[in-house]
Formats: C-alpha cells, sequence, structure tokens
C-alpha cells in the first residue's frame, strides 16, 4: 500500500437488519460509538447500495422519527415509512451519514479510514511498514501491517502505539520485545 487513502465522504453508522411488526419499525444493529447522537428523532441519514459505501440514488434520504431500544439494538420509525411493506425495501441495506454531520473525534480517537495507509515507525526510528487493514477483534482490534519482509500483526492499544499524525501520515509504536519477529 503507498501512501493514505482518500478520505471516504460516507461513514456506516448502521445496518438495518429485520422488521419489527407492521408498521414499519425496523430493528437497526447501530454500528457507530455515538448511536444517542446518531439515531435520535430529526436526524438524517442515507440509505446505502448494495455495497454499502456508497448512497443508493433510488432511496430518498430517511430522518428518524422515533427510536426505542430493542435487545442489543434499536427498533426505529422513520418519516414515511409507515408499514411493512415500504420498510421491507430498506432491509438488510446500510445507513451512512456524511462526514460534515459526523461530531468531531475526540484527541485520542480516529477513524478508521485515517489509519489506512499510515506510515509506522518504532520509538527508535526503524520504519516497520504501512498500515494495510484493521481488524475489529475483542478485546483490541490489530492493526496489519504490511512491511518490505513481511507483514505484522500489531495490537491496537496505547501499550503499543505511541502517538498518530494524520497530517503527517505517520504512526509511532513502541513493540514489546519479540513482536515484531512473529
Amino acid at each position: 500500500m503507498e501512501g493514505r487513502k482518500d478520505n471516504p465522504k460516507f461513514v456506516v453508522v448502521g445496518h438495518m437488519s429485520k422488521l419489527h411488526g407492521t408498521k414499519g419499525e425496523i430493528l437497526v444493529w447501530p454500528l457507530t460509538d455515538r448511536p444517542d447522537t446518531t439515531f435520535q428523532p430529526g436526524v438524517g441519514l442515507l440509505v446505502s447500495d448494495d455495497v454499502g459505501s456508497d448512497p443508493d440514488l433510488a432511496f430518498p434520504p430517511v430522518r428518524v422519527l422515533a427510536v426505542r431500544p430493542y435487545r442489543k439494538g434499536l427498533l426505529v420509525f422513520f418519516e414515511g415509512i409507515e408499514d411493512r411493506d415500504r420498510a421491507e425495501l430498506l432491509r438488510d441495506r446500510y445507513l451512512l451519514r456524511t462526514f460534515d454531520e459526523i461530531e468531531p473525534l475526540n484527541k485520542e480517537e480516529i477513524f478508521y479510514h485515517q489509519l489506512l495507509g499510515l506510515l509506522v515507525v518504532t520509538t527508535d526510528g526503524l520504519e516497520v511498514g504501512w498500515v494495510k487493514e484493521v481488524y475489529e477483534l475483542s478485546p483490541t482490534d490489530l492493526l496489519e501491517i504490511e512491511g518490505e519482509e513481511k507483514n505484522h500483526l500489531i495490537p491496537f492499544t496505547r501499550k503499543v502505539i505511541v502517538e498518530w499524525s494524520v497530517e503527517e501520515g505517520r504512526m509511532v509504536i513502541d513493540p514489546p520485545e519479540g513482536l515484531l519477529d512473529l
């Protein structure tokens, strides 16, 4: 991978997985760290294409009318979606929000897409490679770093990641002894 990728225009904030009842309510799995501000009455969202990365021009934007918690997700009513047949058209689609509508990140936060392509160096100045992929795992995410000779998996934790700068396209790590030898 060479350099950083361009910023995408949209953030995936939820997945409309199934219908609930007959009046158009949809079960949404939030895919955002800020569901309270994303899924509140009046917020406009975009329905994704089949891939889930861009808005589907066949669907107008949807506006949250009402929302309530349900199991590990949210039951959402959207304006204009008043029956099961209309809601069925939205099932299995992702919900998007434009970056200019997303709340600013805290100093200790970074978007997934901003990690991709960052040059990774150790605190000693050794160039490790470029961030190729982010794997969302438990208990911590892993960064795949594409090096010249091999790829490395680095835990995305403050014990390893010392700092990053999106503007400089660089991340500094302090790997435990032996981690880069694996």
